[in-house]
C-alpha cells in the first residue's frame, strides 16, 4: 500500500502541533477519529507509528483492509490514553494513591517506546510525565505530612511519658493519679505513625513509670493497711477500758478519763473501713452508758440540792433577824444553833453557794463586830494604861503647886507643861477605850 493510497503523511514527518513538547496539561487527542495522522500500513501489512525520531514498526495487519488495521492500533492507543487520563484524574482528585499512580505511570512511560499503538505518542508521553511529576509531588507532600504527623505523634507520646513519670515520682492522689494513667494509656493506643524503635523506647518509659507508680501505691496501701490494723487493735484496747468504766460511780475522775480516752481514740487513727464504724459504736455506747447514769444521778442530786437551798434560805431569814446589840450572848447562841442546822442540811446547787454562804457570813460578821467592840471597851490593859497616864498628870500637877507655893515659878511652869503633855496622852487613851 502506497502513501498516496493511504493519504497519510510521509513516514518521517509528524503533524504540526503534536510535537513531543506538548506541555503539562495539554490534552492528548484521541487517535481513532484520524488514525492516519499518526501512522500507516504499508503494502506488506506492516503497521508504523510516527514519532519525533521517525517511524517505528508496531505490528503487522493481514486480517483486513489497511484502514481497519490502522483503526485497530488507534483504538489500542485510545485505550492506553484512557488509562493514562483516568490515572491522572484519580490522582488530581485525591482518590488515587500517589505511590501506585507513580509506579503505574513509570511503567507506562517505560513501555511507551515499544507500545503497539498508533496515536500521538509525544502528547501521551508528556501527559505521563505530568502525572509522574504530580505523583512525585504528592508523594513528597505525603511524606512531609507523615513526617509532621510522626513528629507530632512522637511529641505527644513523649509528653505523655513525661507526665506519667512525674505522676510516678510525685503524686499521692492515688485514685486521681491511677485514673489519669489509665486515660494516658487509652490515648497512647490511639496515637499512630511513630516508628517502631522510637515507639518501643517511649513505651518502655511509660510502662516503667506506670509500674513504678503501682509499686509506690501498693506500698502506700500496704503500710496504710498495717497502720489501720494497729489502729483497730488500739481502739479495741480503748473500748475494753471504756466498757470497764461504764459502771463507775467515781464521777469526776471517770469523766476525766473518758475525755482522755476520746483524745487517744482520735490519735489512734482510722481502722479498716468495714470495722471502724462498729468499733466507734461500741466505744460510744460505753461512754453514753456512763454519762447517762451520771446525768441521772446529778439530776437527783440537783433536786436534793435545790431543796437544801430552800431550807437554808429559811435559816437565813431567821439569822438575819438576830440583834447582837440587844443581847450578844443570846445572839451568839442562836447563831451557833443555826450553823449546826446549816451544816446538817448539806450541799446546795453550785451556783447558789456564794450567795447563801455570803448572807450567813454577813450575819456572822455583824455579831463578831459587836463582840469585838465590847471586848475592846473592857480591855484591862487599855484601862490600866489610861489610869497610869491619869496618875502621872496628878503627880506633875502636885509638883507644880508645890513649886509655886515655894515661889519657884520656873519649876512650877515646867511641871505644868509636863502635866499638860501627860493629860493629852491620858485623854487619847480614854478615847481609845471609849471607841472600842
Amino acid at each position: 500500500m502506497s502513501d498516496e493510497n493511504t493519504g497519510t503523511p510521509a513516514p518521517h514527518q509528524v503533524p504540526h502541533g503534536h510535537t513531543p513538547a506538548a506541555g503539562h496539561g495539554a490534552p492528548v487527542p484521541p487517535a481513532e477519529p484520524h488514525p492516519s495522522r499518526w501512522g500507516r500500513v504499508d503494502d506488506e501489512g506492516n503497521v508504523y507509528v510516527r514519532t519525533a525520531d521517525g517511524e517505528r514498526t508496531v505490528g503487522v495487519w493481514q486480517a483486513g483492509s489497511p484502514e481497519e488495521g490502522l483503526l485497530h492500533y488507534a483504538r489500542r492507543f485510545d485505550d492506553l490514553r484512557t488509562e493514562v487520563e483516568l490515572l491522572g484524574t484519580r490522582l488530581s482528585s485525591g482518590a488515587g494513591d500517589p505511590k501506585h499512580a507513580l509506579a503505574t505511570a513509570t511503567q507506562l512511560r517505560e513501555s511507551l517506546p515499544t507500545a503497539a499503538v498508533v496515536g500521538d505518542l509525544a502528547a501521551l508521553s508528556a501527559r505521563i510525565d505530568q502525572i509522574v511529576a504530580h505523583a512525585e509531588t504528592a508523594l513528597a507532600a505525603a511524606k512531609q505530612e507523615r513526617e509532621q504527623a510522626r513528629a507530632a505523634a512522637v511529641g505527644r507520646k513523649q509528653a505523655l511519658a513525661e507526665e506519667a513519670e512525674k505522676i510516678a515520682a510525685e503524686s499521692v492522689q492515688w485514685k486521681a493519679a491511677g485514673d489519669r494513667l489509665r486515660a494516658i494509656l487509652d490515648e497512647w493506643k490511639t496515637i499512630k505513625g511513630v516508628d517502631r524503635k522510637t515507639d518501643d523506647e517511649l513505651w518502655k518509659r511509660f510502662s516503667k513509670a506506670r509500674e513504678g507508680f503501682n509499686r509506690r501505691r501498693g506500698s502506700h496501701f500496704a503500710e496504710l493497711d498495717k497502720q489501720r490494723a494497729a489502729a483497730k487493735a488500739r481502739k479495741e484496747e480503748l473500748i475494753a477500758e471504756a466498757e470497764a468504766l461504764a459502771d463507775s460511780t467515781d464521777w469526776g475522775p471517770t469523766a476525766g478519763r473518758y475525755k482522755e480516752l476520746m483524745a487517744e481514740w482520735k490519735a489512734a487513727g482510722r481502722a479498716p473501713k468495714e470495722a471502724d464504724d462498729a468499733l466507734w459504736q461500741r466505744f460510744r455506747a460505753a461512754q453514753d452508758a456512763f454519762f447517762a447514769r451520771r446525768s441521772a444521778t446529778f439530776s437527783e442530786r440537783d433536786a436534793e440540792f435545790a431543796a437544801n437551798a430552800t431550807r437554808k434560805e429559811e435559816l437565813l431569814v431567821e439569822a438575819e433577824k438576830i440583834d447582837p446589840g440587844a443581847n450578844l450572848d443570846a445572839a451568839k447562841a442562836q447563831l451557833r444553833r443555826i450553823q449546826e442546822q446549816w451544816d446538817e442540811i448539806g450541799k446546795v446547787p453550785r451556783e447558789r453557794i456564794r450567795e447563801l454562804d455570803g448572807r450567813l457570813k454577813a450575819v456572822q460578821d455583824r455579831i463578831r463586830a459587836v463582840e469585838d467592840s465590847q471586848w475592846r471597851r473592857s480591855d484591862p490593859e487599855a484601862q490600866a494604861r489610861a489610869a497610869q497616864f491619869r496618875e502621872r498628870v496628878e503627880q506633875f500637877e502636885a509638883q507644880a503647886a508645890k513649886a509655886r507655893a515655894a515661889g519657884d515659878e520656873r519649876r512650877a511652869k515646867k511641871a505644868e507643861e509636863q502635866a499638860a503633855q501627860w493629860r493629852e496622852w491620858m485623854q487619847a487613851a480614854e478615847q481609845a477605850v471609849a471607841d472600842r
